[in-house]
């Protein structure tokens, strides 16, 4: 049903732009956006479900070549914003592949996206070593950071960012549907990981990801 609306729209519009009206164009303008933004917040939320519902198996995984191939898919939006992506050393550790390009394709865009104006974003990811008895399970484990210079956030909004359909700031600002960081959260706890973030309002933010080297239980979702 919603790609009807959406062909139908652009079909009205393009037979009749000539001659109907501002006012009358504008409606169809207006169709033609809400029916865009329905059709991303589906998709969205297909994502959000797919987690659980379209697991893949834990295998060993090279986390520089996941991000490698999510660098290279926005390659033109980081030339477009004049943006740097840099990592050093990621860790090799056993996951479900599309998942970790879920989780760092929605990081790394997010800090494209909350870039402060006039300012190219820099994007920093570096991974540790710990241990870290925060995890539910007795493990090595990798801490992933990923830092960027945009416009940060006020500490007291942390436990909203991941929540989903929850956002900072208004569609008009910026676009997306308040679901990214919720699928991170949700792909992270699949993994037994932790993700949390810290920032500075005007300065910027830093995503932290706890990844144990193996999940417990083995492959199974």
């Amino acid at each position: 049903p919603m790609r009807k609306i959406q062909t139908f729209a652009d079909r009205l519009k393009g037979k009749t732009q000539d001659y109907l009206p501002p006012e009358t164009l504008d409606y169809v303008d207006r169709i033609q956006n809400a029916a865009k933004r329905m059709q991303t917040l589906i998709n969205d939320l297909l994502a959000y479900s797919r987690v659980t519902t379209k697991a893949q198996a834990f295998a060993p995984l090279d986390l520089n070549q996941i991000l490698a191939q999510v660098v290279s898919d926005l390659e033109l939006r980081i030339e477009q914003c004049g943006g740097q992506v840099e990592w050093n050393g990621l860790p090799l550790v056993e996951a479900d592949g599309t998942q970790m390009y879920q989780l760092f394709q929605n990081l790394v865009s997010n800090a494209l996206k909350f870039a402060k104006p006039a300012i190219p974003p820099k994007v920093k990811i570096n991974s540790e070593l710990v241990s870290s008895p925060v995890l539910p399970i007795a493990s090595p484990s990798y801490k992933i950071t990923v830092q960027d210079n945009g416009i940060g956030f006020e500490e007291k909004y942390l436990d909203r960012i991941f929540t989903i359909f929850q956002r900072l700031h208004g569609r008009h600002e910026y676009e997306g549907t308040g679901i990214g960081l919720a699928i991170c959260r949700k792909i992270v706890d699949r993994h037994d990981g932790t993700i949390t973030a810290s920032s500075t309002l005007g300065v910027g933010s830093t995503f932290h990801v706890t990844l144990p080297v193996k999940k417990s239980g083995g492959p199974t979702p």
